[in-house]
């Protein structure tokens, strides 16, 4: 039978595909991170695959238009796992810092001058104001 014959290499390929992408998502993320322009080449040869395999689907190829498809999903997966990759400016962890401090100053502590802080707050919480719809500058 032709369906079964046909189900015989599509299923396991794509849970093999599924399984790609999966692992590019959730996966262990690589040690280091791959340049842009690898990953560009990387895209750019996936997208590639696809159009290579939409000729053979156009062609009524299925076989080679589903292994060429295999090859460009697998390529996108294992760019998108390369992206995950960490680089060496990046906080350990994976993110960003909660708290983190002021340069110091040349002396070493970093000062701040509450007191005029606080005047200067004082004198403009007590200064008058107009309300908002009373100006009449028409």
């Amino acid at each position: 039978m032709v369906i079964v014959d046909s189900l015989a290499w599509k299923v396991p390929l794509a849970l093999a595909l599924g399984g790609a992408i999966v692992l590019s998502a959730y996966g262990r993320a690589p040690r280091r991170a791959v340049s842009a322009g690898d990953l560009r080449r990387l895209v750019i040869s996936a997208l590639a695959l696809y159009g290579v395999g939409g000729a053979a689907s156009l062609t009524h190829h299925p076989v080679l238009a589903g292994l060429v498809y295999a090859a460009g999903i697998t390529a996108c997966a294992l760019a998108a796992w390369l992206s995950r990759g960490s680089d060496s400016e990046d906080p350990p962890g994976g993110e960003d810092p909660v708290d983190e401090q002021p340069p110091p100053e040349p002396d070493g502590v970093p000062t701040f001058d509450w007191d005029a802080f606080e005047r200067d707050f004082r004198s403009y919480s007590e200064r008058s104001r107009e309300p908002v719809g009373s100006h009449s500058g028409h």
